[in-house]
C-alpha cells in the first residue's frame, strides 16, 4: 500500500510539475550572511536575524518585505533594516529567476543608540529558485542595500551603512 501511494504522489507531482497553473505564491526567507560595502571598526557580524517574505499574484509581479536585524562584534548596537519590495519573476522554465526594488529604512537599536539618526534606505535583488515538487522551490537571494541619511546626532556626521545580504528559503504556490 505504501509503494502505491509514494508512486502515485510521485506520478502526480511529475505531472504537476509540467503545468505550473497556480495563481498566488508565497516566499518566506531569512538572511544567511551580511557583508558591509564600507567598514569602520569590525566588520565581524555577531548576530543576523530576520524575514524576507514575498507574495506573487497571478502575472508574475510580486510584493515583499523584508526585516532583519545585524549585530556586529563588540557593538552594543544593532541597525535594523525594514524595506518594502517590488518584483518580478521572469518567464524562464527550469528555474525560478527573481528581479526586484526595494524602498525602507534603517535604525539603530541597543545602547547608545540615542546618539544616532535613522534614515532611508534602498536596495535592489535578485533571487534564483529551485522547484522541488510542482508547487514548492527553495531559493538563494542576494540583496544590495545602500543606505542612506544616518547620522550621529551631535556631529551631524553620516554613517555610511551600505552592505549586501545572502539569504535563503523556500516558496508554495497555490
Amino acid at each position: 500500500m505504501k509503494k502505491i501511494i509514494l508512486t502515485v504522489f510521485a506520478a502526480t507531482s511529475l505531472l504537476l510539475y509540467s503545468t505550473p497553473s497556480f495563481a498566488f505564491s508565497i516566499s518566506l526567507g531569512m538572511p544567511m550572511s551580511s557583508t558591509p560595502k564600507e567598514c569602520v571598526g569590525t566588520c565581524e557580524t555577531d548576530s543576523l536575524t530576520g524575514y524576507f517574505l514575498g507574495v506573487q499574484l497571478p502575472f508574475a509581479m510580486g510584493l515583499g518585505m523584508d526585516s532583519h536585524k545585524l549585530k556586529r562584534k563588540g557593538d552594543t548596537i544593532s541597525i535594523v533594516t525594514t524595506m518594502y519590495n517590488l518584483y518580478y519573476q521572469l518567464p524562464i522554465p527550469v528555474i525560478n529567476l527573481i528581479l526586484g526594488l526595494g524602498v525602507g529604512s534603517q535604525d539603530i537599536e541597543g545602547t547608545g543608540a540615542e546618539f544616532f539618526e535613522g534614515g532611508s534606505a534602498n536596495q535592489w535583488y535578485t533571487s534564483i529558485g529551485f522547484p522541488i515538487m510542482a508547487l514548492f522551490d527553495i531559493h538563494l537571494s542576494y540583496r544590495s542595500i545602500t543606505s542612506n541619511e544616518m547620522k550621529i546626532k551631535s556631529s551631524g556626521t553620516k554613517i555610511k551603512n551600505s552592505s549586501t545580504v545572502m539569504g535563503a528559503g523556500f516558496s508554495f504556490g497555490f
